[in-house]
């Protein structure tokens, strides 16, 4: 299968802005602590994205089919323009808080609107290689630039290497603006239908998915933005191995995503939505239970392993989406899936006070639950 132009320049800024987002993004809580953060500021800061998460799905989507991908995507890119300069310029800590908003607006509403791209240009049957090609350019700089960051942040320090990321950062945002130009869609047809309109469109196993994929989230969200607090705070990793860990992590994630969609193609996809939910299970009880750096890497494999998965859910979601509805669908989707998890990383943060590993046991526990709920709810013959 051949690369769709407007498949090929909206995963190609993806990759940009990520290459130099990654660099410092993964050091954001500890950086935050270098502020004067506390952990329970941490975990809101945590729970903030989650927040941004969920209320800019649904604009995106409404802003992708009303205004077009090109107009939006290129809007979304601005926003988080605004964003990189207010972490540039923070002097103290709740600053960081303005930034996320902005920052989060290219994540987020963004995320409906390359859906709905892939949609747009490829037939139903070739969606799920579109999301592996897709998913990997967007995790490749997730396993070069956390290297990269690191080091910098190791050699010169925590608070000037976040900040040269950043002006990197910059630097990349104007070459993804050069291919968000190129892009080629018509514009969806205008129609007044509500949000509730949109739910009321949604497939019963779309309903399904969607139930245990909060599930699964909460069991994400509990735990993930304080890994780099236990593997550094209470495993004694340094930031610089805390980067290969991360590299590593991602690097699995690419490696199994051809294979993992040939393997949809023959079995289909509810076999790899569910090995993609274990693992999101497995993961935080990995890292409490590995003292090495070696038996990190292994729980960091299994972090990579989570996306085996990704790309046949996501390929679900727009499979079930009608084509006038294509990104507010997605969109709705996140809203209600990311406004689900919104206190979950709050309830972390509390659960750490008590003892650090609590969280992680508790999350992997939850993520069982949304496995369950999965393989019970979710009819084989709908995933496909």
């Amino acid at each position: 299968m051949g690369i769709d132009r407007n498949v090929a320049a909206a995963s190609g800024a993806v990759f940009f802005v990520g290459l130099g987002e990654e660099l410092w993004k993964k050091f954001l809580p500890k950086y935050l602590e270098s502020l004067g953060a506390s952990v329970v500021a941490v975990g809101l800061f945590g729970t903030a994205e989650d927040f941004f998460d969920a209320i800019y799905q649904y604009p995106g989507g409404w802003f992708a089919d009303h205004w077009g991908r090109r107009r939006a995507f290129l809007t979304f890119l601005a926003a988080a323009v605004a964003g990189y300069l207010v972490y540039f310029f923070s002097p103290a800590w709740p600053y960081l808080f303005l930034g996320l908003a902005l920052v989060m607006v290219w994540q987020t509403m963004g995320s409906p609107t390359i859906f709905a791209t892939i949609g747009d240009a490829l037939p139903k049957e070739q969606h799920t290689m579109g999301f592996t090609i897709q998913s990997t350019l967007k995790r490749i700089p997730m396993v070069i630039s956390p290297l990269i960051g690191g080091v910098m942040i190791g050699a010169i320090g925590l608070a000037r290497g976040v900040r040269i990321g950043i002006v990197i950062t910059l630097v990349l945002a104007g070459c993804a603006a050069a291919l968000l130009f190129s892009l080629r869609l018509p514009v969806s047809v205008r129609d007044a239908v509500r949000i509730g309109g949109v739910w009321d469109s949604f497939h019963p196993t779309l309903k399904r998915l969607l139930a245990s994929d909060i599930v699964i989230r909460l069991c994400e969200g509990m735990a993930d933005i304080f890994v780099v607090l236990y593997v550094t705070n209470v495993s004694r990793i340094t930031l610089p191995q805390y980067g290969t860990l991360v590299a590593i992590q991602l690097l699995t994630s690419i490696l199994i995503y051809v294979p993992s969609a040939k393997v949809a193609e023959r079995v289909g996809r509810k076999p790899l939505v569910i090995a993609t939910f274990l693992c999101f299970s497995f993961y935080p009880v990995a890292v409490v239970l590995a003292h090495s750096f070696v038996g990190l890497v292994f729980a960091f494999i299994l972090g990579g392993l989570r996306e085996i998965g990704e790309p046949s859910r996501k390929a679900m979601i727009v499979g079930f989406a009608q084509p006038q509805f294509r990104a507010r669908t997605v969109g709705l989707y996140y809203l209600v899936r990311s406004l689900s998890i919104t206190p979950a990383s709050v309830v972390g943060g509390l659960l750490w006070r008590v003892r650090p590993e609590i969280t992680f046991i508790t999350a992997g526990i939850i993520g069982l639950l949304g496995t369950v709920l999965f393989a019970l709810s979710v009819p084989e013959h709908d995933a496909v």
